[in-house]
């Protein structure tokens, strides 16, 4: 089963998405026997679009015995993320903003009352 997400995206990914798979509900695409060269030629169109278009974000997984939880996840938009493998289990890391001078946030030291 391959499965992709879309958040505000143009309609250009919604028709193309269409033609492949079936949408479920409102930017939620499902494909219950996608072959390899299916999925990676839609991965291929929507990340050149998401290139050079720069909106949105779009999420596709589907099962891979080989990976970790034996489910592969690419994503691409905001916000950033990596998905990382931690002892079999797949994580969410997300990047975070730094300040103008280029250094990371820092939570403050709150005095308790």
């Amino acid at each position: 089963m391959t499965v992709i997400v879309t958040t505000n995206v143009e309609a250009r990914y919604r028709g193309f998405l269409a033609s492949a798979m079936l949408e479920i509900a409102p930017g939620v695409y499902t494909a219950p026997r996608m072959t390899h060269g299916i999925r990676e030629r839609v991965w291929d169109v929507v990340s050149r679009w998401h290139h050079e278009l720069g909106n949105g974000s779009i999420v596709m997984t589907w099962k891979d015995p080989r990976s970790p939880g034996n489910q592969q996840i690419r994503t691409l938009g905001a916000p950033p993320k990596n998905i990382v493998d931690a002892d079999g289990v797949h994580l969410v890391r997300h990047q975070h903003n730094t300040d103008t001078a280029g250094k990371t946030p820092q939570l403050e030291d709150t005095p308790n009352s």
